[in-house]
């Protein structure tokens, strides 16, 4: 029999000991009056009544000591000889382990060393742990015992424990920016009949009651918010979450949390102010600065934000002329430069991937721009350049962190943008997006000029320099394989 085991079949014989006593150690309440963040900045003497869970324990025969944490701070509790009535000392002893929570009432005092504690006089067992917590250096020896067991990732670490307070904090000052600043919060359907708003290959899903197949959104609404704008609408937003079938690596997982708005009469200049504003916001209440560093990068939100040229930009680092290079010399360049690629996508997404080789080299903050119209569907021509788009996406620290464009209005231009989609998605495409006549329809009876920009949670993953798994709270994980007894 293993040490654990014998650990659980003992923490087990306490529990049928205790019910024999008529005492329940999973009870349905406790009058919690202060947490430990309270307790601790009492005076000395005060009683207080406060609960948690036992850390650890040392147990030094006519005193004991124990951390007890709850979700404000830790604390040492002191049980003590002639201090603490025996028959409470004597129950801690006997029935209580590290992991087990418990309700107590007690007095503020000093111990010898000056640490603040509570004196407990009165314990109640609130639940009784059965298997041990892990030690922290040795529990959970690996990312994937931590993310499966992520809860109790984050009972040992504070410091992960942390990192979800601050993603709280992020896309709460995302939603008060915007509603600050007049944008309506809506929602917009999950399940959609055509995977529109995004290159990107979808989830497909079969609805049942309606018997038809529907696809898991790949992008926050755009569609259906652009037909808001139709509506009548200006300036709305949604926060939530969507789904792209593809590859997981250390910026991206298939479903993840995306916030975008679409605001009307406005264009992407309108666009990039308030987006440098928002991020602004953004650091400062998350980071407290607007300098961090980075995926070895050393950023500065606080510095005049640079503008980069689509074409210019990859010439620079490539010598490539994107609208003079055949598609067969740019192959030769991404294998020369041993950029990965798939032979069966168009020109334009074989640039595309010449960009995405020449965007690591830039820190940023700035913003892109002057995009192909072949590479943005959804995004209105440049009125001085017809061959580009209004589009602008943040660059920071090598990456693209935030997609915006001035929202593509003609109905014909969208019909034909489409159609052109559709003839990629014939011959191999999966990115490609769908033609949606829908979408097309609504267009025809007007929408005003409108600015629509979207980011995800990659961008909470770059400020705080983390892999993006770490900063989901529970990452999707294959089932373990059942063990053969």
């Amino acid at each position: 029999m293993g040490r654990e085991e014998q650990i659980i079949n003992e923490r087990k014989r306490k529990i049928k000991e205790l019910k024999k006593l008529g005492i329940n150690p999973y009870p349905n309440k406790f009058e919690k009056k202060q947490t430990i963040s309270e307790c601790l900045r009492l005076k000395l003497k005060t009683k207080v009544k406060t609960a948690g869970r036992i850390i650890t324990k040392r147990d030094l025969g006519k005193i004991s000591f124990s951390k007890l944490r709850d979700n404000s701070e830790d604390i040492q509790i002191v049980f003590q000889d002639k201090e603490t009535p025996k028959k409470e000392f004597d129950f801690f002893k006997k029935y209580i382990d590290s992991g087990d929570f418990i309700g107590l009432e007690g007095i503020i005092i000093k111990t010898k060393t000056g640490e603040l504690s509570i004196l407990v006089k009165k314990i109640e067992i609130l639940s009784k742990a059965i298997k041990p917590l892990p030690e922290k250096f040795h529990g959970l020896k690996n990312d994937e015992d931590k993310f499966r067991k992520r809860y109790l990732d984050i009972l040992m670490n504070p410091e992960v424990k942390e990192i979800f307070i601050k993603k709280s904090k992020f896309w709460e000052t995302v939603r008060n920016f915007l509603k600050e600043k007049g944008f309506l919060e809506v929602e917009t359907p999950v399940l959609e009949t055509s995977a529109g708003g995004a290159a990107a290959t979808p989830f497909s899903t079969h609805h049942n009651a309606l018997d038809m197949n529907v696809y898991l959104r790949i992008s926050m609404g755009e569609l259906w918010q652009k037909k808001l704008m139709v509506a009548g609408f200006e300036k709305t937003f949604e926060i939530g979450r969507q789904f792209r079938n593809e590859g997981m690596d250390m910026e991206h997982l298939q479903d993840y949390t995306q916030m975008e708005f679409y605001w009307a009469y406005a264009n992407y200049n309108d666009g990039m102010k308030l987006v440098e504003e928002m991020y602004k916001k953004i650091a400062k209440e998350v980071l407290g600065s607007l300098k961090f560093e980075t995926h070895s990068y050393k950023v500065d939100l606080g510095k005049k934000w640079e503008i980069y040229d689509y074409e210019k930009t990859i010439k620079k680092y490539t010598k490539i002329d994107i609208y003079k290079t055949s598609e067969k010399e740019i192959k030769k360049k991404l294998n020369e430069l041993k950029i990965g690629y798939d032979p069966k996508v168009d020109k334009w997404r074989l640039v595309d991937n010449l960009w995405k080789y020449c965007r690591k080299k830039i820190s940023g903050p700035g913003f892109l721009i002057n995009q192909p119209v072949e590479i943005t569907p959804l995004a209105k021509r440049n009125s001085k350049d017809f061959s580009k788009v209004e589009q602008f996406q943040v660059i920071i620290a090598g990456t693209e962190i935030g997609n915006g464009y001035s929202e593509l209005n003609d109905p014909l231009d969208q019909e034909e943008r489409f159609k052109e989609q559709t003839k990629l998605k014939e011959k191999g495409d999966t990115e490609a997006q769908e033609h949606d006549k829908g979408f097309v329809e609504a267009l025809k009876y007007g929408m005003p000029p409108t600015c629509g920009f979207g980011v995800s949670e990659r961008l909470f993953s770059y400020l705080i320099d983390k892999p993006i798994r770490e900063c989901v709270i529970f990452p999707l994980m294959k089932p373990e394989k059942e063990v053969k007894k």
